[in-house]
């Protein structure tokens, strides 16, 4: 035994080294390390283990399959071996076979309860509820402890919530009386020790519907003593489900009087009010009763301490649902626009009363919110002569033209009102600044900085109604100096954003989109600000990194997400197992995620260069399944977050179905995408098997060639479908409204009759080993129109006074173009070395020798006569992207900025980065599209 512990110590100690090297992400020296020791030790197998993992991280993973493919055959059994074996499993996503290494493990050493709680945890990972069942009832019998035993009770949960019988209402019903009864099996014999375990229990109870139950035992005598702060939310939730109005009132009356700013409970209550009402009795004297009460109780709580925001609000809201019910709200509460008046003279002060008013705003009508927001503005205390003499007074200010905006007070003014609205704006902005911005953290924001933020939107307004780009260049040139003293302030940078992505400035947008410094969980609920408008762009090394970046975040978060579920389970936290499934559900079923993953695989093939073999083995790292359509359509999210760019729009103009109609567009959208990269691999995978069609007469090209069929015929029907639903594009009314989706650009650029004809093409050339003369001058005329859309594009910019405003959809148009060219490069490249490098034999056919050298030449000569030709027209494609024209500017930026009464310096410095980077993005671009085009050039020159 003593032998045993020593050995141990020395194999700890050399091993620890090649551990810490692989935590540091030195892989290389892990490697050696490894090596060293097993040359010392070569059937140490977590020493190989160790080396498996080494080599799997340096990407050298055939070595590294073999090595794990050996050490899982031996059925190693020590914990050390059985952790890095499943680290390398995490890692390649076999998580079926870490259950299967501790299944083995389990054999050597039955009673091992370590062994047993990772075998569970493996079967947490794949959401194996079945077997994580038994596994847990395995611990609970050895162990006799009540985690284990919970974690059967919520094994068995999941098989009715989320398990493979869970949509068959009678086995539901069954799984959840199961685990109701093993919970009651504890509560009988008093082993309930855990407030997670009677959050459990409360949670079965109510997925069951026994809510009455559920109410019972959270007043009863063990929940009080186990789990004695329970959330009052709960109880609320249960009053409301059993139509308690009468304990609801009471409960939230008695909880208001200790927490008299819970919006929460006041909504809540004056729920409860008004059920009463209805409940009660019929008479409008007793409805009066009741509602009465409940103004008191208001007023109440308003008089009784420390001003806060909660009763004014709740009796704002006590307003709007009196007149909503057809009841005389003004007899009681009195004029709704004095009750805002009132809110806004003693919170108006603060940035969320803004908020606070805008919820009730829609409920009266729009001249009502324009008197509303005139008696604001007026209440501020500011007029065209004033200006606020301390920072309250400015917020209060600023929420009153907020607010005014909201109430449509800007709609029908005329450019020059506008106009002078904007410069008054910046004048305000700039006292805030001078008053009370100085001496500021870098992290602060300042406190005039809504004014400018409000007068971008005004300037958009000015911008739509002209259709020109000169005032929007301007409220550009206002956000960088609102940056420049406030470093920090995201609104400007989200409206910058905006800005330069309706502008079709790639480089300004990825410029702001670094600054904002988006991590984790925002890249998936603000991608669509940036990440998903780049492919109209043109910027390839730009969109690469971002989509990198991205999806690295998917990848890595889905690992990270697993292994949240399994901690959930190892400190009892039942409660958040669920909410850790459906978060990990909503990200791996992401059409963000699904998007970029589509964009990705088609830029990596659109930027396909040098020799043809480096191609295909880029191709086939790729890993495409023409065959398999592996995006879950019915289960996509919509993850984005659209509230996060600052906006005060006219409530009664803002399109609440703006979210819902983008969200079903971009599905279309994905729908072509991800249906062009599966048909662009269709068409390479059958001229890749050419080959073994003849030499071994295998099935695989005949299968490759119905993909390609089905695949052709799926093409043309979603086309068909999308237009038939007429999808309008979304408004650019306002500056916060969603651009439109690239669904509209897709229509119009000719991919569907493109990519149709070559399918037809590749689809004949593997039947009849033919190309006809009607086949070539169909596909060369394709090709033809694609690069007149491209030079149209160009010159329609060039001869557009302003060519900056509508370069967004005229740069999307050529982007698309050098697109389909590229792809169509790619196909002929391949079907070139298919077809006219190698004699091509058609089907065991009796002609004469002669003649089928004949027919092969005339096949290669055809084949050589489109890739000429496509040469031929990337070639103009390339000469007329150098034609084309940089961004101009009707007044100089020098003009625009001397109107805003700054200091020469920063007029100048400002000037000088927005004209430099519209003219950066207009070169780079140029630059990018030019790059792909020459390698496609040098492709298919034969």
């Amino acid at each position: 035994m003593a032998q045993h512990v020593h050995d141990s110590l020395i194999y700890d100690r050399r091993l620890r080294p090649i551990y810490e090297l692989l935590e540091l992400g030195n892989n290389k020296k892990a490697l050696q390390e490894a090596e060293k020791l097993l040359k010392k030790m070569p059937v140490l197998p977590c020493g190989r283990a160790l080396k498996a993992l080494a080599l799997l991280r340096l990407g050298r993973e055939e070595e590294s399959n073999t090595l794990l493919k050996a050490l899982a055959e031996e059925k190693p059994s020590d914990e050390a071996t059985l952790q890095v074996l499943s680290f390398c499993y995490k890692e390649t996503e076999q998580l079926e076979k870490i259950c299967e290494l501790y299944k083995e493990a389990l054999k050597k050493s039955p009673g091992n309860d370590e062994l047993l709680a990772h075998l569970f945890m493996s079967y947490v990972r794949l959401d194996d509820f079945k077997s994580q069942q038994t596994v847990a009832l395995q611990l609970y019998r050895q162990v006799r402890g009540n985690p284990y035993y919970f974690w059967a009770v919520n094994s068995v949960v999941l098989q009715g919530l989320r398990g493979p019988e869970s949509s068959v209402p009678a086995k539901r019903s069954l799984f959840l009386a199961l685990a109701q009864r093993m919970v009651e099996e504890f509560i009988s014999q008093e082993k309930i020790k855990d407030e997670q375990e009677v959050q459990l229990y409360l949670s079965i109870l109510m997925e069951q519907g026994k809510f009455k139950e559920a109410l019972d035992f959270l007043g009863g005598t063990l929940c009080q003593k186990v789990y004695p702060g329970a959330h009052k939310s709960l109880k609320i939730d249960l009053f409301k489900k059993l139509n308690m109005w009468n304990e609801l009132n009471s409960y939230l009356k008695m909880n208001l009087r200790s927490e008299r700013d819970r919006w929460d409970y006041y909504k809540d209550y004056l729920t409860s009010c008004f059920e009463l009402a209805k409940l009660n009795d019929t008479t409008e004297e007793n409805e009066n009763n009741i509602l009465d009460n409940c103004h008191e109780f208001l007023c109440q709580l308003i008089e009784g301490g420390k001003r806060v925001r909660g009763p004014y609000l709740a009796r704002l809201e006590l307003h709007k649902r009196m007149r909503e019910n057809n009841m005389n709200a003004k007899e009681l509460l009195g004029d709704f626009a004095d009750l805002i008046i009132e809110y806004f003279r003693f919170f108006g002060d603060k940035q969320c009363c803004t908020n606070d008013i805008a919820l009730f705003l829609e409920s009266i009508s729009r001249d009502e919110r324009i008197t509303v927001a005139s008696k604001l503005v007026r209440d501020s205390g500011i007029s065209s002569t004033t200006l606020p003499q301390n920072k309250e007074q400015m917020q209060k200010h600023i929420c009153s033209l907020q607010l005014s905006r909201m109430c449509g007070s800007n709609i029908g003014l005329s450019q020059e009102h506008l106009l002078a609205l904007y410069t008054a704006l910046r004048l305000h902005y700039e006292h805030g600044l001078s008053a009370f911005g100085q001496n500021l953290l870098s992290t602060d924001m300042g406190p005039s900085d809504p004014y400018s933020l409000l007068a971008t939107h005004i300037m958009y307004d000015v911008a739509a109604e002209e259709g020109k780009s000169y005032h929007l260049i301007e409220a550009i040139c206002l956000l960088y100096y609102v940056l420049q003293n406030s470093p920090s302030n995201f609104h400007a940078k989200l409206l910058l954003l905006k800005i330069y992505h309706f502008l079709g400035c790639g480089v300004g947008a990825h410029q702001i989109y670094e600054s904002l410094d988006i991590k984790h969980i925002q890249l998936e609920s603000m991608g669509y600000l940036h990440c998903a408008l780049l492919p109209a762009t043109g910027l390839v090394s730009v969109a690469k990194s971002v989509y990198d970046v991205t999806l690295s975040f998917f990848t890595t978060s889905y690992k990270e997400r697993l292994e949240y579920i399994a901690m959930a389970y190892k400190y009892g936290s039942f409660s958040k197992i669920e909410e850790f499934m459906d978060f990990r559900d909503r990200l791996s079923n992401s059409l963000h995620y699904a998007s970029t993953s589509a964009e990705q695989l088609l830029l990596e093939l659109v930027c396909l260069s040098g020799a043809l073999w480096q191609n295909l083995n880029t191709y086939k790292m790729m890993s495409i399944h023409p065959a398999e359509d592996r995006i879950k359509w019915n289960e996509l999210a919509d993850n984005r977050d659209l509230s996060v760019v600052v906006r005060w729009d006219p409530i009664d103009l803002i399109d609440h179905n703006e979210k819902q109609n983008s969200f079903d567009q971009d599905i279309e959208c994905l729908q072509i995408r991800s249906h062009l990269l599966r048909l662009v691999a269709s068409f390479i995978d059958a001229l890749n098997s050419h080959d073994k069609i003849q030499a071994e007469n295998s099935n695989e090209g005949n299968r490759n060639t119905e993909v390609l069929e089905s695949l052709k015929t799926s093409w043309n029907e979603i086309f068909k479908r999308i237009r038939s639903k007429n999808f309008t594009k979304s408004s650019n009314k306002f500056l916060v409204n969603l651009l439109p989706s690239r669904l509209h650009a897709m229509l119009d650029m000719p991919y569907e009759t493109f990519f149709s004809d070559v399918a037809e093409f590749l689809i004949d050339l593997s039947i009849n080993f033919q190309l006809t003369d009607d086949r070539v001058a169909q596909l060369n005329g394709n090709v033809s129109k694609v690069q007149t859309i491209l030079c149209d594009s160009v010159r329609e910019n060039n001869d557009q006074e302003d060519n900056i405003w509508n370069r967004r959809e005229i740069q999307q148009r050529i982007v698309s173009a050098v697109e389909i060219l590229s792809l169509y490069a790619f196909v002929l490249s391949v079907c070139h070395q298919k077809y006219a490098t190698t004699p091509v034999q058609a089907k065991k056919s009796k002609k004469k020798e002669g003649v089928q050298k004949t027919a092969s030449e005339n096949l290669s000569q055809r084949i050589i006569g489109l890739m000429r030709h496509l040469k031929q027209e990337l070639q103009i494609c390339d000469n007329e992207l150098v034609l084309w024209k940089q961004p101009k500017f009707h007044t100089s930026l020098a003009e625009c900025m001397s109107g805003m009464s700054l200091n020469p310096q920063v007029e100048s410095s400002v000037t000088t980065k927005v004209s430099d980077i519209f003219k950066e993005n207009h070169l780079q671009t140029i630059k990018d599209l030019r790059n792909i085009i020459k390698d496609k050039i040098r492709m298919v020159n034969k």
